[in-house]
Protein backbone atom coordinates (compact mmCIF):
# COMPACT_ATOMS: atom_id res chain seq x y z
CA UNK A 1 0.00 0.00 0.00
CA UNK A 2 2.78 2.68 1.11
CA UNK A 3 4.68 1.47 -2.05
CA UNK A 4 1.51 2.49 -4.73
CA UNK A 5 1.02 6.06 -5.87
CA UNK A 6 -2.68 5.79 -4.01
CA UNK A 7 -0.80 5.21 -0.47
CA UNK A 8 1.54 8.01 -0.98
CA UNK A 9 -1.24 10.03 -1.59
CA UNK A 10 -2.75 8.93 1.51
CA UNK A 11 -0.16 9.18 3.59
CA UNK A 12 -0.16 12.71 2.44
CA UNK A 13 -3.37 14.06 2.74
CA UNK A 14 -3.35 12.47 6.15
CA UNK A 15 -0.16 14.56 7.06
CA UNK A 16 -1.32 17.85 5.85
CA UNK A 17 -5.08 17.45 8.05
CA UNK A 18 -2.68 16.58 10.47
CA UNK A 19 -0.82 19.74 10.16
CA UNK A 20 -3.89 22.15 9.60
CA UNK A 21 -5.00 20.67 12.71
CA UNK A 22 -2.21 21.41 14.88
CA UNK A 23 -1.72 24.82 13.53
CA UNK A 24 -4.76 26.59 12.98
CA UNK A 25 -6.24 24.56 16.02
CA UNK A 26 -4.63 23.43 18.47
CA UNK A 27 -1.51 26.01 18.61
CA UNK A 28 -4.58 28.89 18.81
CA UNK A 29 -5.86 27.34 21.09
CA UNK A 30 -2.88 27.35 23.93
CA UNK A 31 -1.92 30.88 22.45
CA UNK A 32 -5.19 32.30 23.49
CA UNK A 33 -6.50 30.64 26.73
CA UNK A 34 -5.83 32.66 28.81
CA UNK A 35 -6.99 35.97 26.87
CA UNK A 36 -10.23 36.82 28.45
CA UNK A 37 -13.60 36.60 27.36
CA UNK A 38 -16.17 39.51 27.02
CA UNK A 39 -19.65 39.29 28.68
CA UNK A 40 -22.92 40.45 26.29
CA UNK A 41 -22.25 43.76 29.06
CA UNK A 42 -19.26 44.70 28.26
CA UNK A 43 -20.12 44.68 24.21
CA UNK A 44 -22.60 47.80 24.44
CA UNK A 45 -20.38 50.52 22.68
CA UNK A 46 -20.65 53.96 22.10
CA UNK A 47 -21.50 53.20 17.85
CA UNK A 48 -24.08 50.16 19.34
CA UNK A 49 -26.24 52.88 21.52
CA UNK A 50 -26.20 55.56 18.49
CA UNK A 51 -28.10 52.56 16.44
CA UNK A 52 -30.03 51.28 19.32
CA UNK A 53 -31.65 54.86 20.24
CA UNK A 54 -32.18 55.14 16.37
CA UNK A 55 -33.92 52.30 17.05
CA UNK A 56 -36.44 53.75 19.58
CA UNK A 57 -36.46 57.15 17.51
CA UNK A 58 -37.41 55.47 13.79
CA UNK A 59 -40.20 52.91 16.00
CA UNK A 60 -41.31 54.66 18.84
CA UNK A 61 -44.18 52.69 19.71
CA UNK A 62 -42.92 49.18 19.25
CA UNK A 63 -39.51 50.35 21.09
CA UNK A 64 -41.35 51.41 23.77
CA UNK A 65 -43.24 48.32 23.80
CA UNK A 66 -40.94 45.90 23.99
CA UNK A 67 -37.60 47.96 25.44
CA UNK A 68 -38.69 50.76 27.42
CA UNK A 69 -35.97 53.37 27.25
CA UNK A 70 -32.78 52.78 25.17
CA UNK A 71 -30.35 52.24 28.05
CA UNK A 72 -27.51 50.02 27.91
CA UNK A 73 -29.14 47.52 30.15
CA UNK A 74 -31.62 46.72 27.37
CA UNK A 75 -29.40 47.23 24.60
CA UNK A 76 -27.46 44.21 26.17
CA UNK A 77 -30.64 42.17 26.83
CA UNK A 78 -31.62 43.16 22.78
CA UNK A 79 -27.74 41.97 21.48
CA UNK A 80 -28.30 38.56 23.33
CA UNK A 81 -31.74 37.99 22.11
CA UNK A 82 -30.66 39.25 18.34
CA UNK A 83 -27.69 36.78 19.03
CA UNK A 84 -30.19 33.99 19.43
CA UNK A 85 -32.49 34.83 16.70
CA UNK A 86 -29.47 34.90 14.47
CA UNK A 87 -28.43 31.61 14.77
CA UNK A 88 -32.02 29.84 15.56
CA UNK A 89 -33.49 31.45 12.49
CA UNK A 90 -30.10 29.98 10.59
CA UNK A 91 -29.02 32.84 9.16
CA UNK A 92 -25.42 31.45 8.87
CA UNK A 93 -26.23 29.11 6.28
CA UNK A 94 -25.76 32.23 3.80
CA UNK A 95 -23.96 34.47 5.49
CA UNK A 96 -20.39 34.58 7.17
CA UNK A 97 -19.28 36.43 9.82
CA UNK A 98 -14.93 35.76 8.97
CA UNK A 99 -13.61 37.57 6.64
CA UNK A 100 -10.37 35.88 5.10
CA UNK A 101 -7.21 37.12 3.75
CA UNK A 102 -7.84 35.49 0.17
CA UNK A 103 -8.95 37.04 -2.85
CA UNK A 104 -9.03 40.06 -1.68
CA UNK A 105 -11.93 39.77 0.74
CA UNK A 106 -10.56 43.09 2.57
CA UNK A 107 -11.77 45.03 -0.41
CA UNK A 108 -15.37 43.75 -0.10
CA UNK A 109 -16.39 43.63 3.19
CA UNK A 110 -13.17 45.52 5.25
CA UNK A 111 -10.25 44.40 7.42
CA UNK A 112 -9.81 40.79 7.64
CA UNK A 113 -11.46 39.36 11.37
CA UNK A 114 -8.64 39.27 14.02
CA UNK A 115 -8.53 36.59 16.72
CA UNK A 116 -9.61 38.96 19.59
CA UNK A 117 -12.82 40.26 17.47
CA UNK A 118 -14.20 36.67 18.24
CA UNK A 119 -13.49 36.25 22.19
CA UNK A 120 -16.99 37.48 23.43
CA UNK A 121 -19.96 35.22 24.27
CA UNK A 122 -21.88 36.70 20.91
CA UNK A 123 -19.62 34.75 19.32
CA UNK A 124 -19.60 31.26 20.75
CA UNK A 125 -19.83 29.24 18.59
CA UNK A 126 -18.25 31.61 15.68
CA UNK A 127 -20.46 32.24 12.77
CA UNK A 128 -17.73 31.40 10.21
CA UNK A 129 -20.48 30.28 7.30
CA UNK A 130 -20.88 27.32 5.31
CA UNK A 131 -21.41 29.51 2.35
CA UNK A 132 -22.39 32.73 0.82
CA UNK A 133 -25.45 33.00 -0.58
CA UNK A 134 -25.43 36.48 0.99
CA UNK A 135 -22.64 38.99 1.86
CA UNK A 136 -20.00 38.70 5.07
CA UNK A 137 -21.59 40.56 7.49
CA UNK A 138 -18.58 40.62 10.35
CA UNK A 139 -18.40 44.68 9.05
CA UNK A 140 -22.14 44.93 8.19
CA UNK A 141 -23.11 47.28 11.07
CA UNK A 142 -23.52 51.01 10.24
CA UNK A 143 -23.16 50.42 6.52
CA UNK A 144 -27.37 50.76 6.16
CA UNK A 145 -30.11 52.36 8.39
CA UNK A 146 -32.67 50.62 10.83
CA UNK A 147 -35.03 51.29 8.11
CA UNK A 148 -33.52 49.44 5.70
CA UNK A 149 -33.14 46.68 7.52
CA UNK A 150 -36.93 46.80 8.55
CA UNK A 151 -37.49 46.51 5.41
CA UNK A 152 -35.13 43.96 4.18
CA UNK A 153 -36.45 41.56 7.02
CA UNK A 154 -39.86 42.38 5.78
CA UNK A 155 -39.31 42.23 2.15
CA UNK A 156 -36.29 41.18 1.01
CA UNK A 157 -36.86 42.08 -2.90
CA UNK A 158 -37.71 45.52 -2.01
CA UNK A 159 -34.82 47.04 -1.20
CA UNK A 160 -32.58 43.99 -2.80
CA UNK A 161 -33.72 43.12 -6.60
CA UNK A 162 -33.60 39.24 -7.17
CA UNK A 163 -32.48 38.15 -2.98
CA UNK A 164 -33.54 34.83 -2.76
CA UNK A 165 -33.49 35.82 0.76
CA UNK A 166 -37.04 34.45 2.50
CA UNK A 167 -39.59 37.14 4.31
CA UNK A 168 -39.49 37.47 8.39
CA UNK A 169 -42.49 38.47 8.51
CA UNK A 170 -42.44 36.76 12.00
CA UNK A 171 -40.29 39.93 13.10
CA UNK A 172 -42.94 42.60 12.48
CA UNK A 173 -46.54 43.07 14.47
CA UNK A 174 -48.40 43.53 11.20
CA UNK A 175 -45.79 45.82 9.08
CA UNK A 176 -42.14 46.89 8.26
CA UNK A 177 -42.57 49.76 10.71
CA UNK A 178 -43.69 47.66 13.27
CA UNK A 179 -41.00 45.21 14.47
CA UNK A 180 -41.40 43.15 17.50
CA UNK A 181 -38.83 42.26 20.29
CA UNK A 182 -37.17 39.80 17.53
CA UNK A 183 -37.02 42.05 15.02
CA UNK A 184 -35.92 45.08 16.91
CA UNK A 185 -33.11 42.63 18.57
CA UNK A 186 -32.02 41.61 15.13
CA UNK A 187 -31.45 44.61 13.40
CA UNK A 188 -29.85 45.84 17.15
CA UNK A 189 -27.67 42.72 16.53
CA UNK A 190 -26.94 43.18 13.03
CA UNK A 191 -25.42 46.93 13.55
CA UNK A 192 -23.14 45.66 16.20
CA UNK A 193 -21.21 43.40 14.03
CA UNK A 194 -17.96 45.54 13.23
CA UNK A 195 -19.06 48.69 15.89
CA UNK A 196 -15.70 48.09 17.87
CA UNK A 197 -13.73 48.73 14.79
CA UNK A 198 -12.64 52.70 14.26
CA UNK A 199 -13.53 52.62 10.76
CA UNK A 200 -16.67 51.74 12.15
CA UNK A 201 -18.98 53.67 8.51
CA UNK A 202 -21.00 56.16 10.46
CA UNK A 203 -18.30 57.78 11.20
CA UNK A 204 -17.37 57.89 6.85
CA UNK A 205 -20.91 57.12 5.32
CA UNK A 206 -23.99 56.59 7.44
CA UNK A 207 -26.80 58.86 6.19
CA UNK A 208 -29.82 57.82 7.69
CA UNK A 209 -32.63 56.94 5.03
CA UNK A 210 -36.33 58.26 5.37
CA UNK A 211 -38.64 56.62 7.45
CA UNK A 212 -40.85 54.22 6.01
CA UNK A 213 -43.91 55.97 5.58
CA UNK A 214 -45.49 53.92 2.45
CA UNK A 215 -44.29 50.88 3.43
CA UNK A 216 -47.30 47.93 3.37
Amino acid sequence: MFESKGGVLLIGGLGFFALALVSNALVPVQMYRDLPEQRTEELVNANLMYQFEDLSRRFPESFEKYYGKPTREQAAEALALGRRVYVAEGCWHCHSQYVRPVSNESRRWGAVSATWEYQNELQRPVMFGTRRVGPDLSREGGRRSNDWHAAHFFDPGSVSEGSPMPPYRWFFDGSAQRPNRRGLAIMAYVQWLGSWLESYPYYEAYQPLPRLEDAP
